[in-house]
Protein backbone atom coordinates (compact mmCIF):
# COMPACT_ATOMS: atom_id res chain seq x y z
CA UNK A 1 0.00 0.00 0.00
CA UNK A 2 1.33 3.44 -0.85
CA UNK A 3 0.74 6.60 1.24
CA UNK A 4 -2.41 6.44 3.31
CA UNK A 5 -4.34 9.68 3.60
CA UNK A 6 -6.33 10.82 6.63
CA UNK A 7 -9.67 9.88 5.07
CA UNK A 8 -8.49 6.32 4.39
CA UNK A 9 -7.07 6.08 7.92
CA UNK A 10 -10.35 7.38 9.39
CA UNK A 11 -12.08 4.46 7.68
CA UNK A 12 -9.79 2.08 9.59
CA UNK A 13 -10.25 3.70 13.03
CA UNK A 14 -13.43 1.74 14.02
CA UNK A 15 -11.63 -1.57 13.45
CA UNK A 16 -8.54 -0.34 15.31
CA UNK A 17 -10.68 0.78 18.25
CA UNK A 18 -12.41 -2.60 18.38
CA UNK A 19 -9.02 -4.31 18.61
CA UNK A 20 -7.73 -1.80 21.14
CA UNK A 21 -10.89 -2.12 23.25
CA UNK A 22 -10.32 -5.85 23.49
CA UNK A 23 -6.75 -5.18 24.60
CA UNK A 24 -7.68 -2.50 27.14
CA UNK A 25 -9.02 -5.11 29.56
CA UNK A 26 -5.54 -6.61 29.88
CA UNK A 27 -3.85 -3.29 30.57
CA UNK A 28 -4.63 -3.13 34.30
CA UNK A 29 -2.87 -6.43 34.92
CA UNK A 30 0.27 -5.46 33.06
CA UNK A 31 2.47 -2.39 33.47
CA UNK A 32 1.79 -0.61 36.74
CA UNK A 33 4.15 2.34 36.43
CA UNK A 34 2.80 5.34 34.54
CA UNK A 35 6.22 6.82 33.98
CA UNK A 36 8.20 7.98 31.03
CA UNK A 37 11.43 6.20 30.26
CA UNK A 38 13.31 9.45 29.79
CA UNK A 39 12.49 11.07 33.13
CA UNK A 40 10.90 8.42 35.31
CA UNK A 41 8.30 11.05 36.22
CA UNK A 42 4.61 10.25 36.42
CA UNK A 43 2.77 11.09 33.22
CA UNK A 44 -0.33 13.16 33.87
CA UNK A 45 -2.91 13.17 31.07
CA UNK A 46 -5.87 15.53 30.79
CA UNK A 47 -9.20 14.05 31.87
CA UNK A 48 -11.14 15.75 29.07
CA UNK A 49 -14.24 13.74 28.11
CA UNK A 50 -14.32 12.89 24.43
CA UNK A 51 -17.52 13.06 22.44
CA UNK A 52 -18.32 11.86 18.95
CA UNK A 53 -17.19 14.24 16.24
CA UNK A 54 -14.50 15.19 13.79
CA UNK A 55 -11.05 16.03 15.08
CA UNK A 56 -8.57 18.21 13.20
CA UNK A 57 -4.84 17.98 13.91
CA UNK A 58 -3.37 20.56 16.25
CA UNK A 59 -0.39 22.56 15.04
CA UNK A 60 2.88 20.88 15.92
CA UNK A 61 5.88 22.53 17.53
CA UNK A 62 7.86 22.06 14.34
CA UNK A 63 10.64 19.59 13.81
CA UNK A 64 12.52 19.00 17.09
CA UNK A 65 15.45 16.57 17.05
CA UNK A 66 14.22 15.11 13.78
CA UNK A 67 10.71 14.45 15.16
CA UNK A 68 7.38 16.25 14.73
CA UNK A 69 3.95 15.33 16.07
CA UNK A 70 0.38 16.56 15.54
CA UNK A 71 -2.28 15.55 18.07
CA UNK A 72 -5.82 14.78 16.91
CA UNK A 73 -7.50 13.87 20.19
CA UNK A 74 -6.69 13.04 23.79
CA UNK A 75 -9.18 12.34 26.56
CA UNK A 76 -11.49 9.90 28.27
CA UNK A 77 -14.21 7.97 26.48
CA UNK A 78 -17.69 8.53 27.91
CA UNK A 79 -17.49 5.19 29.74
CA UNK A 80 -15.00 7.04 31.95
CA UNK A 81 -12.40 4.29 32.35
CA UNK A 82 -10.62 4.29 28.99
CA UNK A 83 -8.32 7.01 27.71
CA UNK A 84 -8.04 7.45 23.94
CA UNK A 85 -5.29 9.43 22.25
CA UNK A 86 -4.32 9.77 18.60
CA UNK A 87 -1.47 11.62 16.93
CA UNK A 88 0.49 11.66 13.72
CA UNK A 89 4.29 11.51 13.95
CA UNK A 90 6.98 12.31 11.39
CA UNK A 91 10.65 11.33 11.73
CA UNK A 92 13.49 12.53 9.54
CA UNK A 93 16.28 10.22 8.31
CA UNK A 94 18.97 9.80 10.95
CA UNK A 95 16.74 11.01 13.80
CA UNK A 96 17.38 9.10 17.04
CA UNK A 97 14.68 6.61 18.00
CA UNK A 98 12.18 7.60 20.64
CA UNK A 99 12.97 6.68 24.23
CA UNK A 100 12.37 3.06 25.21
CA UNK A 101 9.08 3.02 27.08
CA UNK A 102 6.35 0.94 28.66
CA UNK A 103 2.79 2.08 29.37
CA UNK A 104 -0.47 0.94 30.92
CA UNK A 105 -2.14 1.60 27.56
CA UNK A 106 -1.84 -0.32 24.29
CA UNK A 107 -0.57 1.41 21.14
CA UNK A 108 -1.42 0.84 17.49
CA UNK A 109 0.86 2.29 14.79
CA UNK A 110 -0.21 2.67 11.16
CA UNK A 111 2.63 3.49 8.76
CA UNK A 112 1.70 6.13 6.20
CA UNK A 113 5.02 6.36 4.36
CA UNK A 114 8.58 5.17 4.65
CA UNK A 115 10.18 2.25 6.46
CA UNK A 116 10.56 2.10 10.24
CA UNK A 117 12.02 -0.21 12.84
CA UNK A 118 9.53 -1.10 15.58
CA UNK A 119 11.30 -2.50 18.66
CA UNK A 120 9.07 -4.72 20.83
CA UNK A 121 10.39 -6.54 23.89
CA UNK A 122 13.92 -6.97 22.55
CA UNK A 123 13.02 -7.79 18.94
CA UNK A 124 13.18 -5.42 15.97
CA UNK A 125 10.43 -5.52 13.33
CA UNK A 126 10.33 -3.72 9.97
CA UNK A 127 7.22 -1.64 9.24
CA UNK A 128 6.48 -0.27 5.76
CA UNK A 129 3.72 1.99 4.42
CA UNK A 130 0.36 0.32 5.04
CA UNK A 131 1.61 -1.93 7.87
CA UNK A 132 0.02 -1.88 11.32
CA UNK A 133 2.10 -2.44 14.46
CA UNK A 134 0.62 -3.34 17.83
CA UNK A 135 2.21 -2.87 21.24
CA UNK A 136 0.21 -4.32 24.13
CA UNK A 137 0.22 -2.63 27.52
CA UNK A 138 3.42 -3.27 29.43
CA UNK A 139 5.54 -4.12 26.38
CA UNK A 140 8.89 -2.36 26.06
CA UNK A 141 9.01 -0.47 22.75
CA UNK A 142 10.35 2.28 20.49
CA UNK A 143 10.05 3.23 16.82
CA UNK A 144 12.76 4.67 14.57
CA UNK A 145 13.29 5.77 10.98
CA UNK A 146 15.13 2.96 9.19
CA UNK A 147 15.27 4.63 5.78
CA UNK A 148 16.95 7.49 3.94
CA UNK A 149 13.62 9.32 3.59
CA UNK A 150 11.10 10.87 5.97
CA UNK A 151 8.65 8.46 7.63
CA UNK A 152 5.14 9.23 8.89
CA UNK A 153 2.76 7.16 10.98
CA UNK A 154 -0.43 7.48 13.01
CA UNK A 155 -0.47 6.32 16.65
CA UNK A 156 -3.69 5.36 18.48
CA UNK A 157 -3.41 4.65 22.21
CA UNK A 158 -6.18 3.04 24.24
CA UNK A 159 -6.14 2.08 27.88
CA UNK A 160 -6.58 3.19 31.45
CA UNK A 161 -5.64 6.72 32.51
CA UNK A 162 -1.95 7.02 33.44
Amino acid sequence: MENLNRREFAGLVPALLTIAGALAGTAEGQATGGSTAATGAATARPAKELTSGVFKPTPGKGMVGGHESHSFLNGMLTAGNIRLEMHESVQQPGAPHEAVGTHKHSEIWLMQRGTATLFLNGAEHTMEAGDVGLCCAGDEHWIANKSNAEIAYFVVTVGPPE
